[in-house]
């Protein structure tokens, strides 16, 4: 177990996992960081994006977040997710219809806190079509 590093994911619904990794890959504010055993501590933001799940050298799980907060220590790599849902079961189709809809509350904001929270939730949803199609969604 020394070479292997202990992910947990945990939700404001439920712990989604919670398992020794070889290595997690997680979309940090200041960029896409790897926690390998024996990482320096930190504690960092978590941007809308994909965390990738290593065994061996293969990604086994993709699971998408739409932001919050990690903690890495020498043993441990902690995100606390605003959001989380595993990218298989993300719906292409849902997905771009949300951009879509949210893109319109954007439009219709009212008032500039209206604005602001509707262009937060148009961030996340076209970061969910990115992780989709693997292109930048505009």
């Amino acid at each position: 177990m020394a070479d292997k590093v202990e992910f947990e994911l945990v939700s404001p619904e439920k712990l989604l996992v919670s398992q020794p990794v070889d290595m997690v890959v997680v979309p940090g504010g200041e960029g896409h960081f790897g926690v390998l055993a024996g990482h320096a501590p930190m504690i960092t933001t978590v941007r809308p994006g994909v965390i990738d799940i290593f065994e061996g050298d293969r990604v086994v799980d993709r699971i998408f977040v739409a932001g919050g907060f990690a903690e890495v220590t020498e043993t441990r790599c902690t995100v606390l997710a605003e959001q989380a849902t595993n990218l298989s079961e993300l719906d292409r189709a849902a997905v771009e219809q949300e951009v879509r809809d949210v893109g319109e509350d954007v439009e219709d904001a009212k008032s500039d806190s209206e604005r602001a929270a509707a262009e937060g939730r148009l961030a996340v949803a076209r970061a969910k079509l990115e992780a989709i199609t693997g292109t930048t969604a505009h």
